[in-house]
Protein backbone atom coordinates (compact mmCIF):
# COMPACT_ATOMS: atom_id res chain seq x y z
CA UNK A 1 0.00 0.00 0.00
CA UNK A 2 1.33 3.54 -1.09
CA UNK A 3 2.25 5.72 1.79
CA UNK A 4 1.34 9.58 1.52
CA UNK A 5 5.32 10.53 1.32
CA UNK A 6 5.15 7.93 -1.84
CA UNK A 7 1.92 9.61 -2.97
CA UNK A 8 2.92 12.85 -2.86
CA UNK A 9 6.39 11.89 -4.50
CA UNK A 10 4.69 10.35 -7.39
CA UNK A 11 2.69 13.21 -7.65
CA UNK A 12 5.63 15.59 -7.91
CA UNK A 13 7.34 13.15 -10.44
CA UNK A 14 4.42 13.49 -12.94
CA UNK A 15 4.11 17.43 -12.49
CA UNK A 16 7.75 17.72 -13.39
CA UNK A 17 7.15 14.66 -16.48
CA UNK A 18 4.27 17.80 -17.15
CA UNK A 19 6.32 20.56 -17.43
CA UNK A 20 9.03 19.05 -19.63
CA UNK A 21 5.97 17.86 -22.01
CA UNK A 22 5.46 22.03 -22.19
CA UNK A 23 8.79 22.77 -22.63
CA UNK A 24 8.98 20.62 -25.44
CA UNK A 25 6.47 21.79 -26.89
CA UNK A 26 6.61 25.26 -26.57
CA UNK A 27 10.02 25.57 -28.89
CA UNK A 28 8.82 23.15 -31.56
CA UNK A 29 7.84 24.04 -34.93
CA UNK A 30 5.97 20.77 -36.15
CA UNK A 31 3.94 18.32 -34.26
CA UNK A 32 3.84 14.37 -34.74
CA UNK A 33 0.81 12.71 -33.49
CA UNK A 34 1.12 9.23 -33.08
CA UNK A 35 -2.36 7.44 -31.49
CA UNK A 36 -3.56 4.03 -30.85
CA UNK A 37 -6.59 2.39 -29.23
CA UNK A 38 -6.51 4.62 -25.54
CA UNK A 39 -6.98 7.92 -27.52
CA UNK A 40 -10.78 7.35 -28.14
CA UNK A 41 -11.75 5.96 -24.93
CA UNK A 42 -12.37 9.71 -23.71
CA UNK A 43 -14.72 9.26 -26.16
CA UNK A 44 -16.59 6.53 -25.03
CA UNK A 45 -15.28 4.67 -27.61
CA UNK A 46 -13.75 0.60 -26.90
CA UNK A 47 -10.30 0.22 -27.06
CA UNK A 48 -11.56 -3.88 -26.92
CA UNK A 49 -8.41 -4.62 -24.50
CA UNK A 50 -8.44 -8.31 -24.34
CA UNK A 51 -10.78 -11.09 -24.95
CA UNK A 52 -13.23 -9.78 -21.73
CA UNK A 53 -13.03 -5.75 -23.02
CA UNK A 54 -14.14 -6.63 -26.36
CA UNK A 55 -17.21 -9.06 -25.16
CA UNK A 56 -18.24 -6.09 -22.72
CA UNK A 57 -18.95 -4.38 -25.78
CA UNK A 58 -20.10 -7.45 -28.37
CA UNK A 59 -22.42 -9.49 -25.65
CA UNK A 60 -23.46 -11.57 -28.56
CA UNK A 61 -20.08 -12.35 -29.60
CA UNK A 62 -19.18 -13.61 -25.91
CA UNK A 63 -22.01 -15.58 -26.10
CA UNK A 64 -21.07 -17.42 -29.09
CA UNK A 65 -17.16 -17.57 -27.40
CA UNK A 66 -15.97 -15.44 -30.71
CA UNK A 67 -12.93 -13.63 -30.07
CA UNK A 68 -11.68 -10.17 -31.49
CA UNK A 69 -9.56 -12.16 -33.91
CA UNK A 70 -12.26 -14.30 -34.90
CA UNK A 71 -14.41 -11.74 -36.22
CA UNK A 72 -11.83 -9.12 -37.41
CA UNK A 73 -11.12 -11.74 -40.17
CA UNK A 74 -11.65 -11.29 -43.76
CA UNK A 75 -12.98 -14.76 -44.26
CA UNK A 76 -15.92 -13.65 -42.57
CA UNK A 77 -17.24 -11.55 -45.15
CA UNK A 78 -17.62 -14.82 -47.45
CA UNK A 79 -18.15 -17.34 -44.81
CA UNK A 80 -20.97 -15.22 -42.58
CA UNK A 81 -20.95 -11.46 -43.83
CA UNK A 82 -24.26 -11.09 -42.19
CA UNK A 83 -22.14 -11.44 -38.60
CA UNK A 84 -19.68 -9.74 -40.12
CA UNK A 85 -21.10 -6.78 -41.10
CA UNK A 86 -23.02 -6.73 -37.88
CA UNK A 87 -19.64 -6.10 -36.22
CA UNK A 88 -18.41 -3.64 -38.54
CA UNK A 89 -21.77 -2.11 -39.43
CA UNK A 90 -22.10 -1.60 -35.47
CA UNK A 91 -18.90 0.14 -35.36
CA UNK A 92 -19.10 2.47 -38.52
CA UNK A 93 -22.14 3.69 -36.85
CA UNK A 94 -20.60 4.02 -33.46
CA UNK A 95 -17.82 6.07 -34.90
CA UNK A 96 -20.44 8.29 -36.72
CA UNK A 97 -21.82 9.08 -33.94
CA UNK A 98 -19.09 9.91 -31.31
CA UNK A 99 -18.40 12.96 -30.95
CA UNK A 100 -14.34 14.06 -30.56
CA UNK A 101 -12.64 14.30 -26.60
CA UNK A 102 -11.41 17.94 -25.50
CA UNK A 103 -7.95 16.33 -26.49
CA UNK A 104 -8.22 16.55 -30.09
CA UNK A 105 -8.97 20.59 -30.06
CA UNK A 106 -5.48 20.53 -28.22
CA UNK A 107 -3.50 19.16 -30.43
CA UNK A 108 -5.39 21.48 -32.80
CA UNK A 109 -4.33 24.47 -31.60
CA UNK A 110 -0.98 23.68 -30.65
CA UNK A 111 0.00 22.45 -34.43
CA UNK A 112 -1.90 25.85 -35.65
CA UNK A 113 0.88 28.12 -33.56
CA UNK A 114 3.38 25.71 -34.89
CA UNK A 115 4.91 26.79 -38.56
CA UNK A 116 5.25 22.99 -39.39
CA UNK A 117 1.64 22.08 -38.15
CA UNK A 118 0.96 18.53 -37.55
CA UNK A 119 1.01 14.93 -39.33
CA UNK A 120 -1.59 12.01 -37.64
CA UNK A 121 -0.08 8.71 -37.37
CA UNK A 122 -2.58 6.61 -36.19
CA UNK A 123 -3.89 2.65 -36.29
CA UNK A 124 -7.38 3.61 -35.67
CA UNK A 125 -9.75 3.01 -37.79
CA UNK A 126 -12.57 5.53 -36.52
CA UNK A 127 -12.02 9.14 -38.29
CA UNK A 128 -12.04 10.84 -35.46
CA UNK A 129 -8.97 13.17 -36.23
CA UNK A 130 -10.45 14.04 -39.65
CA UNK A 131 -14.03 14.52 -37.49
CA UNK A 132 -12.13 17.05 -34.96
CA UNK A 133 -11.05 19.31 -37.96
CA UNK A 134 -7.52 17.96 -38.75
CA UNK A 135 -6.40 18.12 -42.60
CA UNK A 136 -7.11 14.80 -43.95
CA UNK A 137 -3.84 15.06 -46.51
CA UNK A 138 -2.00 15.42 -43.31
CA UNK A 139 -3.52 11.79 -41.42
CA UNK A 140 -1.84 8.42 -41.98
CA UNK A 141 -4.09 5.88 -40.88
CA UNK A 142 -1.96 2.53 -41.24
CA UNK A 143 -4.52 -0.03 -40.43
CA UNK A 144 -6.97 1.92 -43.16
CA UNK A 145 -10.23 3.12 -42.43
CA UNK A 146 -13.87 2.16 -41.55
CA UNK A 147 -15.21 4.93 -43.41
CA UNK A 148 -13.45 3.61 -47.08
CA UNK A 149 -14.85 0.38 -49.00
CA UNK A 150 -13.32 -2.52 -51.03
CA UNK A 151 -14.48 -5.40 -52.51
CA UNK A 152 -14.21 -8.28 -50.06
CA UNK A 153 -13.28 -10.84 -53.72
CA UNK A 154 -11.24 -9.06 -54.20
CA UNK A 155 -12.19 -7.60 -58.15
CA UNK A 156 -9.57 -4.76 -58.11
CA UNK A 157 -7.53 -2.37 -56.24
CA UNK A 158 -9.85 0.43 -55.66
CA UNK A 159 -11.35 1.96 -52.84
CA UNK A 160 -14.66 4.18 -52.07
CA UNK A 161 -16.17 6.39 -49.57
CA UNK A 162 -18.67 4.38 -47.31
CA UNK A 163 -20.83 7.88 -46.95
CA UNK A 164 -23.52 5.72 -48.61
CA UNK A 165 -23.33 2.67 -46.47
CA UNK A 166 -26.13 2.77 -43.98
CA UNK A 167 -26.11 0.13 -41.87
CA UNK A 168 -29.31 -1.39 -39.47
CA UNK A 169 -27.78 -3.75 -36.80
CA UNK A 170 -29.97 -6.15 -34.73
CA UNK A 171 -27.38 -5.76 -31.34
CA UNK A 172 -28.97 -8.50 -29.60
CA UNK A 173 -27.65 -10.96 -32.17
CA UNK A 174 -24.64 -9.20 -33.97
CA UNK A 175 -26.30 -8.98 -37.28
CA UNK A 176 -26.80 -7.31 -40.13
CA UNK A 177 -30.92 -6.38 -40.83
CA UNK A 178 -30.34 -4.35 -43.71
CA UNK A 179 -28.91 -5.48 -47.52
CA UNK A 180 -25.51 -6.08 -47.94
CA UNK A 181 -23.54 -3.60 -48.72
CA UNK A 182 -22.21 -4.28 -52.41
CA UNK A 183 -19.01 -3.82 -54.26
CA UNK A 184 -19.53 -0.87 -57.00
CA UNK A 185 -17.60 -2.73 -59.60
CA UNK A 186 -18.38 -6.76 -59.82
CA UNK A 187 -21.56 -6.82 -56.70
CA UNK A 188 -19.28 -9.35 -54.73
CA UNK A 189 -19.72 -8.27 -51.04
CA UNK A 190 -17.96 -5.06 -50.05
CA UNK A 191 -16.14 -4.73 -46.50
CA UNK A 192 -14.11 -1.96 -44.60
CA UNK A 193 -11.07 -0.73 -46.09
CA UNK A 194 -9.10 -2.03 -43.08
CA UNK A 195 -6.14 -4.09 -42.24
CA UNK A 196 -7.53 -7.23 -40.50
CA UNK A 197 -6.13 -10.35 -39.11
CA UNK A 198 -5.04 -13.07 -41.63
CA UNK A 199 -5.27 -10.29 -44.35
CA UNK A 200 -3.79 -10.71 -48.01
CA UNK A 201 -6.59 -8.75 -50.01
CA UNK A 202 -6.42 -5.75 -47.68
CA UNK A 203 -6.31 -2.68 -50.23
CA UNK A 204 -3.09 -0.31 -48.95
CA UNK A 205 -3.23 1.62 -51.66
CA UNK A 206 -4.23 5.14 -49.51
CA UNK A 207 -1.96 3.84 -46.78
CA UNK A 208 0.86 4.28 -48.78
CA UNK A 209 0.16 7.21 -50.36
CA UNK A 210 -0.64 8.57 -46.67
CA UNK A 211 3.14 7.48 -45.53
CA UNK A 212 4.68 8.63 -48.46
CA UNK A 213 2.76 12.21 -47.69
CA UNK A 214 4.05 11.78 -43.68
CA UNK A 215 7.84 10.76 -45.13
CA UNK A 216 7.90 14.76 -47.07
CA UNK A 217 5.86 16.36 -44.16
CA UNK A 218 9.21 15.48 -42.05
CA UNK A 219 11.78 15.82 -44.23
CA UNK A 220 10.61 19.91 -44.08
CA UNK A 221 8.49 20.30 -40.73
CA UNK A 222 11.68 21.95 -38.97
CA UNK A 223 12.01 21.08 -35.04
CA UNK A 224 9.43 18.16 -34.54
CA UNK A 225 8.04 17.00 -30.90
CA UNK A 226 6.54 13.53 -31.15
CA UNK A 227 2.97 13.39 -28.87
CA UNK A 228 1.95 9.58 -28.45
CA UNK A 229 -1.26 9.04 -27.58
CA UNK A 230 -3.41 5.73 -26.11
CA UNK A 231 -0.80 3.40 -28.27
CA UNK A 232 -0.29 0.27 -26.25
CA UNK A 233 1.97 -2.86 -26.38
CA UNK A 234 -1.08 -5.22 -27.19
CA UNK A 235 -0.60 -4.17 -31.00
CA UNK A 236 2.89 -2.21 -30.66
CA UNK A 237 3.20 -0.31 -34.32
CA UNK A 238 2.44 2.79 -33.34
CA UNK A 239 5.06 3.06 -30.01
CA UNK A 240 7.80 1.32 -31.97
CA UNK A 241 7.19 3.74 -34.97
CA UNK A 242 7.30 6.97 -32.71
CA UNK A 243 10.48 5.37 -30.91
CA UNK A 244 12.40 5.04 -34.16
CA UNK A 245 11.73 8.19 -35.38
CA UNK A 246 12.49 9.89 -32.00
CA UNK A 247 15.26 7.63 -31.84
CA UNK A 248 16.59 8.19 -35.98
CA UNK A 249 15.77 11.88 -36.28
CA UNK A 250 16.92 12.91 -32.50
CA UNK A 251 13.70 14.39 -31.58
CA UNK A 252 11.50 14.07 -28.21
CA UNK A 253 8.92 12.24 -27.63
CA UNK A 254 6.11 12.37 -24.74
CA UNK A 255 4.27 9.36 -24.43
CA UNK A 256 0.57 9.48 -22.81
CA UNK A 257 -0.38 6.47 -21.52
CA UNK A 258 -2.84 5.65 -18.91
CA UNK A 259 -1.42 1.59 -18.37
CA UNK A 260 1.86 1.52 -19.94
CA UNK A 261 3.59 4.95 -19.28
CA UNK A 262 6.98 3.32 -19.31
CA UNK A 263 9.70 4.81 -22.13
CA UNK A 264 13.28 4.87 -22.48
CA UNK A 265 15.74 7.56 -22.79
CA UNK A 266 14.98 11.14 -22.56
CA UNK A 267 11.56 10.12 -23.29
CA UNK A 268 8.97 11.25 -21.30
CA UNK A 269 6.16 9.14 -20.03
CA UNK A 270 2.51 10.55 -18.25
CA UNK A 271 0.38 7.66 -16.80
CA UNK A 272 -2.66 9.56 -17.88
CA UNK A 273 -5.38 9.68 -19.92
CA UNK A 274 -5.08 11.26 -23.18
CA UNK A 275 -7.62 14.16 -22.60
CA UNK A 276 -6.57 14.96 -19.33
CA UNK A 277 -2.99 14.32 -20.09
CA UNK A 278 -3.56 17.08 -23.02
CA UNK A 279 -5.42 19.57 -20.83
CA UNK A 280 -2.84 19.41 -18.22
CA UNK A 281 0.39 20.35 -20.64
CA UNK A 282 -1.96 22.85 -22.15
CA UNK A 283 -2.95 24.59 -19.43
CA UNK A 284 0.77 24.69 -18.09
CA UNK A 285 1.41 26.49 -21.80
CA UNK A 286 -1.11 28.89 -21.32
CA UNK A 287 0.06 30.24 -18.02
CA UNK A 288 3.67 30.16 -19.54
CA UNK A 289 2.24 32.39 -22.33
CA UNK A 290 0.23 34.74 -19.98
CA UNK A 291 3.38 35.21 -17.56
CA UNK A 292 5.16 36.15 -20.54
CA UNK A 293 2.61 39.05 -22.21
CA UNK A 294 2.26 39.80 -18.57
CA UNK A 295 5.92 40.31 -17.09
CA UNK A 296 4.03 42.33 -14.37
CA UNK A 297 2.39 39.18 -12.84
CA UNK A 298 6.04 37.43 -12.17
CA UNK A 299 7.85 40.74 -10.50
CA UNK A 300 7.94 40.27 -6.99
Amino acid sequence: MATPIDAAGAAQKQEDALLRAAERLACAEGLLITAGAGMGVDSGLPDFRGTEGFWRAYPALARAGVRFEEIASPSNFSLHPKIAWGFYGHRLNLYRKANPHGGYAVLRAWAERMSGGAFVYTSNVDGQFQKAGFDEARVCEIHGSIHYLQCSAPCGSDTWSARHAHPEIDQEHCRLTSPLPRCRYCGEVARPNILMFSDADWFAVRTEAQEAALDGWLEGAGKVVIVECGAGTQIPSVRRFGERIARERRLPLVRINLREPYIDGDGIGLALGAADALARIDRILSAQNSNQSNPAKTTP
